[in-house]
């Protein structure tokens, strides 16, 4: 299966799954995703994502002055962010139950 493809389907609540505890920047949040497990994800769908969601009003940003190099964006969660976090990640949980029982009875449901 083509994990691409799936994960272009749940990046936005990847994303803002690694935002729930702690803000962070472009290649930061890249880090983090990769380090859970999505090492197919690519830098320029993260940083679409990021920009997706700031203008859907689902993140803050701010600059930060960095030492050793250009200053860092860094995104965080606001409510309306928190909000989607809740919703998109019972719908997953929901999804994902159900694909769960599928493969586990071939589709038989008790």
């Amino acid at each position: 299966m083509d994990t691409t493809q799936l994960l272009k389907g749940v990046l936005d609540l990847a994303v803002l799954a690694v935002l729930k505890d702690e803000d962070g920047y472009g290649y930061d949040i890249l880090r983090r995703l990769r380090a859970a497990g999505l090492d197919d994800v690519g830098d320029a769908s993260v940083y679409g994502t990021l920009r997706r969601l700031f203008q859907a009003g689902c993140l803050t940003t701010y600059v930060v002055p960095s030492e050793e190099g250009p200053h860092r964006k860094y995104y965080g969660l606001n409510t309306t962010g928190r909000d989607q976090l809740q919703r998109s990640g019972k719908v997953w949980r929901t999804f994902a139950s159900t694909m769960d029982t599928l493969l586990a009875d071939g589709g038989m449901v008790a």
